[in-house]
């Protein structure tokens, strides 16, 4: 039963941060790109707002729970720490770790800037749209890192 439950949490949590990342990214762009044609950073500094938001309560609680519910996985299925296919799984997990810690950093800035291109009545700034180029540059590495992740966690391959 301790398994069952370590199981379902890591499932659970690694649901939770696959979801929120894609979720976030595919809001954040895409009203982005709308608001380009109308100028309008209102839609932006909202979106962006919730996007920061949901990596604080979801993504970071989900990236601190990941590994503790795994390696007590292995531990308690007595799977080596050292097998080849966690040994991926550990690399590509800090691939995208490497790929989301700028990305906070550059998601607040892209709020701020919305935020004030908003309260000023302007369109988003050259600004704003280098750092949503680098944010996407930043999360293609990192969803296909963790789409691995899922193969790696399901087949288990030898």
């Amino acid at each position: 039963m301790e398994y069952l439950i370590t199981k379902w949490l890591h499932i659970l949590s690694s649901t939770i941060l696959f979801g929120t990342g894609i979720g976030s990214a595919y809001y954040l762009l895409f009203t982005s790109l709308a608001v380009r044609k109308t100028g309008d950073a209102r839609p932006v500094a909202v979106v962006a707002h919730k996007v920061v938001q949901a990596d604080l309560w979801f993504t970071t609680t989900t990236i601190v729970l990941q590994p503790l519910t795994g390696w007590y996985m292995t531990h308690l299925a007595g799977i080596p720490l050292t097998s080849k296919w966690l040994m991926w799984t550990y690399g590509l997990y800090l691939l995208a770790g490497a790929c989301w810690l700028p990305v906070v950093w550059i998601q607040l800035k892209m709020r701020d800037l919305a935020r004030a291109a908003d309260a000023r009545g302007e369109p988003l700034p050259p600004r704003y749209w280098r750092f949503l180029w680098i944010w996407t540059a930043l999360g293609v590495p990192a969803f296909f890192g963790l789409v691995i992740v899922f193969y790696l966690m399901v087949a288990k391959p030898v």
